[in-house]
């Protein structure tokens, strides 16, 4: 009864949320395309390569899982070079960004809706050998149903922040039957762990394995001397200091150019660097910008290295360059942090030995944030009046930044290994296979049981 009470509540939600999935699919072609794949429907190239089977299957759900999941892979694979991937997603910005960085015989697809129908019709198609859920995302009827089908089942970087672990304490009734389905529990911190502990996850397989938003991996420098070349076309000069809002919100951006207004009498020289964390919020940014009087360069309308403009604004409109434009900041600020809650990863900029600032809201990385705030390595900020005063000191400060930065830099490098107690984990507990999969089993609702020790699910 429980769990068709479940799926009661699953489909009256989704037609509640409906017009909202109509709606972004309208303002974003990203999320138009492709959209029944999370239905479970493919095209003909998509079925056969999913055909093959055997891969281990890691669901992401956005840009910063993805990153993890990409170094999670590259550690499997160096153990077990014969592995094979399928990455699912649900953004349409991580779906493009690991479109551009999967190669076969690694596949991609939107992670399927938890709809009864449609976890049978995925799991019949793609088979898979194991299946690895980054940070926590539990899907009652795809966790049950690859279970019943013999599946290892992994929760690798768990998190579950105060507020998120006070929601699913009213759903313990269910969470007490899924969270014994998985083999291995990877939590990011002991407070993580004991709230999933508390929650249901068994204790003997529930271990604490460090934060994976450490293992980020350094910048490529070709990548950060093009954009270098870009920002130079765009009219930015060497000895000209930057202020960078990466990953930023509404709201934020109106901020960021406020402050880089008041700033220039002090700085005349000061370039504004604005990287939204939407790239399809364009004429949202246009319209700022039109009604400040500030002229701007588009990173996609600048490809040459010579300058064709003389401007003191740089949109970053691409994906997956961020990362590669932090080492040429002067002051970071991290978005979602001021205006929106949550945070974005201050890890990358962090690890690039630059100054970071950020906002109150901060919910997303509490393992991080702690660890920042300990070292003395972040300067975390109230409101946009903390914010001036944090960005005029440190561009004031040449030394201050340098100190901040190192300190920065020295915690990421100290925090790392993370990936790597993860993936011994994960091969302990037979989740990453070390020979090529097998493909095959039993692939009805009621197949072979996992071995989870468990009442029936």
């Amino acid at each position: 009864m429980r769990w068709i009470f479940y799926n009661v509540l699953f489909a009256v939600g989704f037609a509640f949320l409906l017009p909202r999935f109509l709606w972004r699919m309208r303002r974003r072609g990203g999320y138009r395309r492709d959209f029944l794949e999370r239905l479970g429907f493919y095209g003909a190239a998509k079925r056969a390569a999913l055909a093959e089977g055997g891969r281990v299957w890691i669901h992401a759900v956005s840009v910063g899982e993805w990153f993890i999941a990409r170094a999670l892979m590259a550690e499997m694979r160096r153990r077990s070079p014969a592995a094979r991937f399928l990455v699912s997603v649900n953004t349409s910005t991580a779906h493009r960004l690991a479109a551009e960085q999967l190669a076969p015989p690694d596949a991609l697809m939107y992670f399927p809706l938890d709809a009864p129908g449609v976890a049978r019709r995925v799991l019949r198609r793609a088979r898979p050998a194991a299946l690895l859920l980054v940070e926590c995302e539990l899907w009652p009827n795809l966790l049950r149903r690859a279970w019943r089908a013999g599946i290892p089942l992994a929760l690798v970087n768990g998190r579950i922040s105060e507020r998120s672990y006070r929601g699913y304490y009213r759903l313990r009734l269910f969470t007490r039957r899924i969270l014994p389905l998985f083999r291995i529990i990877c939590a990011q911190s002991e407070g993580d762990r004991q709230r999933l502990l508390a929650l249901g996850a068994p204790p003997e397989r529930c271990f604490t394995a460090g934060s994976a938003k450490y293992e980020i991996g350094a910048p490529d420098p070709e990548r950060t001397a093009h954009l270098r070349h870009a920002l130079m076309a765009a009219g930015w000069m060497p000895e000209r200091p930057i202020l960078l809002g990466g990953s930023t919100w509404p709201g934020e951006e109106e901020l960021l150019l406020r402050l880089w207004m008041e700033l220039r009498a002090e700085y005349p020289g000061l370039f504004l660097i604005l990287a939204p964390r939407h790239a399809e919020r364009r004429p949202e940014i246009e319209r700022l910008l039109r009604e400040r009087g500030a002229a701007a360069q588009w990173r996609s309308a600048v490809a040459g290295a010579s300058p064709a403009a003389s401007a003191d604004i740089f949109v970053l409109d691409t994906t997956g360059e961020l990362r590669h434009l932090y080492p040429l900041a002067d002051v970071i600020f991290v978005g979602k942090s001021l205006t929106a809650h949550g945070g974005q990863n201050p890890v990358e900029p962090a690890a690039c030995g630059r100054p970071v600032v950020v906002g109150p809201h901060m919910e997303n990385f509490p393992v991080v944030m702690a660890d920042l705030r300990a070292a003395d390595a972040v300067r975390q900020v109230a409101d946009y009046a903390g914010l001036k005063r944090a960005v005029t000191g440190l561009l004031a400060d040449a030394g201050a930044r340098a100190e901040l930065g190192r300190r920065a830099a020295e915690l990421v490098a100290a925090k790392a290994g993370a990936l790597r107690r993860t993936a011994d984990a994960l091969f302990a507990a037979g989740v990453a296979p070390d020979q090529p999969p097998a493909v095959g089993g039993d692939w009805s609702s009621a197949g072979a049981k996992g071995t989870a020790t468990v009442s029936s699910p």
